[in-house]
């Protein structure tokens, strides 16, 4: 019984890494598809094979942390888990339907934190993983603005006496470069978390059942080393990086495109200097983000930059209250997450006899 949870579990977390895709493709093609550099199909395209190669540059830095790194190890189990998606799953998908860029991350953060509160309280909870996601939540879009203004000032100050027609054509070009490194840091930084979830899913369950051959053949080469040690570590098969990482580009490729359009035309009207600077800068932030194991939103970070490119060319011509209703959502998304996820982990708890661990 408890082998057909976990594999119901994994799968629910795949189908998470799917939907992460859809609405965070606007983060990788908003840029390309309101400036024209790319029609909307081939960008989603283009963005997708970036997301994807990120699985040949990035370490699993940012697996380690979402694994491991925002609560107790000895409080998760595959009821823990599979709460936390159903409850991330279930926000990420009303999201997208309704057309609201909101954080992918911080819902499966909320997830995650939402049934060990609730069950089995704050302490177990780990400040030095969350505070800095937390804490990214307004660093990581400033970070996004400062720089996208900045970016495009400069390039401003550059071309003011080129033609605004040739400038135009030469950065749609370059925004086939900002574009292909923003999505390159969404998979060094999005792809992974996922993945981590599910490698802590199998570690806990492998460490109950060492003696399972399904278990053992997808905990892959950890097998041994956890049979040897006693304890199975956190430990990322190779498959489950490959799976992860192609599973969130075909989520890209079947985008949220109400959420495109959110992005892309509902912030500020972008030109192809702009586009340029908000990818670019964008991207500067999860690469490095990415290397730090810092989980941080792509949403929240592209929105950043895409206003800072806007304010080049003065306050009023941010659509401030489209602005509003984004950062609303991601004040909510978090604490509502918690709630839900919470929610279903004790009713899986009273209502269907899901066991809770002694501590």
């Amino acid at each position: 019984m408890m082998i057909a949870v976990v594999l119901i579990t994994a799968l629910i977390a795949l189908i998470f890494s799917f939907t992460n895709g859809m609405n965070d493709a606007a983060n990788c093609i908003a840029s390309v598809v309101a400036t024209k550099a790319l029609p909307p199909k081939v960008a989603v395209a283009w963005a997708a094979f970036w997301i994807f190669f990120a699985l040949f540059i990035f370490d699993t830095t940012v697996a380690a942390t979402m694994g491991k790194g925002i609560v107790d190890q000895n409080c998760i189990d595959v009821y823990v888990i599979l709460a936390a998606l159903l409850g991330s799953v279930l926000w990420i998908f009303i999201c997208t339907k309704i057309g609201l860029p909101i954080s992918a991350s911080h819902a499966l953060v909320g997830g995650l934190i939402g049934p060990v509160w609730f069950v089995y309280g704050p302490q177990y909870l780990i400040a030095g993983g969350i505070i800095p996601i937390l804490a990214f939540i307004v660093i990581s879009p400033l970070l996004g603005m400062v720089a996208g203004f900045l970016l495009n000032c400069l390039f401003i100050l550059l071309f003011r006496h080129c033609p605004v027609k040739k400038v135009d054509k030469v950065f749609r070009r370059l925004q086939l470069v900002s574009s292909a490194a923003f999505s390159l840091g969404f998979g060094g930084n999005d792809g992974q978390k996922t993945m981590g979830i599910i490698a802590i899913l199998l570690a806990t369950a492998f460490a109950s059942r060492p003696d399972s051959g399904i278990l053992q053949l997808l905990y892959g080469n950890g097998a041994a080393a956890a049979q040897a040690a006693g304890y199975a570590g956190f430990f990322v098969p190779v498959w489950l990086k490959y799976t992860c990482y192609a599973l969130i580009a075909i989520g890209t490729v079947t985008g949220g495109w109400k959420v495109i359009r959110t992005l892309g035309e509902g912030l500020s009207k972008l030109y192809p200097t702009q586009g340029f600077c908000a990818e670019l800068s964008g991207a500067a932030t999860l690469i490095l983000t990415a290397i730090w194991g810092i989980p941080v939103s792509t949403t929240h970070t592209i929105t950043g930059s895409i206003i800072g490119t806007g304010l080049t060319r003065g306050v009023k011509r941010v659509k401030w209250l489209t602005t509003k209703s984004i950062v609303g959502a991601w004040v909510l998304t978090i604490p509502a997450v918690i709630v839900v996820s919470g929610l279903i982990y004790l009713a899986m708890v009273r209502w269907f006899g899901c066991p809770v661990k002694t501590l």
